[in-house]
């Protein structure tokens, strides 16, 4: 381009310090910019963004911060994916009080919470525990007339699961599930999963069972937290069944369907089925995953004849 004096604009530049900062390759897409600047080319709003995405996707959150207090100094006004930008990074590394101090700042510099800002932030308060906080940013979502979508809801069911408030969970799942723009599998597997968890395996079958019902698909996930809830409850007849019923519909376990069962196997000491399904998971090029692994390393310390149960472990020891 500069060959035929085909000078760069900001865009231009703007897509090569992006690319480079997805790559993560930020100090070049820095230099980039103080080259583009030392040609008379200011920098905008989507030259700083990409670069303080750059510093995120790193872990760089104060490299972060100076970019975009460097913004607001040369009186480019930060949009709402500047924020959600830095919002994200401080969720990702548990920093939700500098994440919220940052989502209060939106509305007081004229700009206006999205969808991913309130996503963002509700899945960072939940993630460290702050569950009145999201119940809040929840409500002022709503008030904002914001809509919730299928992650905003997704969360908050997450969230509510993964702290065993399985009744508010249970509560929202009821409204929403009435409501069919809210329905995904990923929507059912968050819930199935949740309850499974809690110890909930009765209640996680009958969502399972009815998702024919409503038009769902069962995908590999959602076989593999039903049969983990039947196996954390020791019920491996069950569990046994629904992988058969997921073969013969044609959703091929994986190597974390296989996982969840031998390590249900290896806690209930039914080392003899845990070997049998090992070929099995050894015919398919499945291996054991680092769980499972520690799991038979504490069931072998306790009891050193389970090698002689397993003679494929007990070869490659003797290898």
């Amino acid at each position: 381009m500069v060959s035929p004096n085909i000078y760069p604009n900001v865009c231009t530049f703007n897509i090569v310090i992006d690319g480079l900062c997805k790559e993560g390759k930020v100090k070049d897409a820095e230099e980039v910019m103080r080259h583009m600047t030392g040609k008379g080319v200011e920098p905008d709003i989507i030259t700083y963004n990409a670069i303080m995405d750059g510093h995120c996707l790193r872990g760089q959150l104060g490299r972060a911060r100076r970019v975009f207090d460097i913004m607001i100094n040369k009186c480019i006004e930060p949009d709402i994916i500047s924020y959600n930008i830095l919002i994200n990074g401080y969720c990702k590394e548990k920093k939700v009080d500098d994440a919220m101090q940052l989502f209060c700042e939106v509305s007081h510099r004229g700009s206006k919470p999205d969808i991913i800002t309130y996503n963002t932030i509700l899945q960072g308060l939940f993630e460290v525990g702050r569950i009145g906080n999201a119940e809040n940013i929840y409500a002022e979502m709503l008030f904002a007339g914001t809509i919730p979508d299928i992650y905003t809801h997704g969360t908050l069911l997450d969230g509510y699961l993964k702290y065993g408030l399985v009744e508010e969970a249970m509560s929202l799942f009821n409204k929403l599930d009435r409501k069919i723009e809210h329905a995904s599998i990923e929507f059912y597997n968050v819930v199935i999963n949740g309850l499974c968890k809690n110890g909930r395996v009765d209640e996680a079958r009958v969502i399972f069972e009815k998702l024919s019902l409503v038009g769902m698909l069962p995908n590999v996930r959602t076989y593999t937290v039903m049969i983990n809830g039947f196996c954390l409850e020791g019920l491996f007849d069950e569990a046994k069944d629904t992988l058969r019923k997921m073969e013969d519909n044609g959703c091929m376990p994986n190597n974390v369907t296989y996982n969840v069962i031998v390590q249900g196997l290896l806690r209930c000491n039914k080392i003899t089925e845990m070997a049998t399904l090992m070929k099995r998971m050894a015919g398919r090029g499945f291996s054991f995953d680092a769980t499972t692994a520690e799991l038979l390393v504490n069931v072998i310390r306790e009891n050193p004849s389970v090698l002689d149960m397993i003679p494929e472990l007990h070869s490659e020891k003797r290898k």
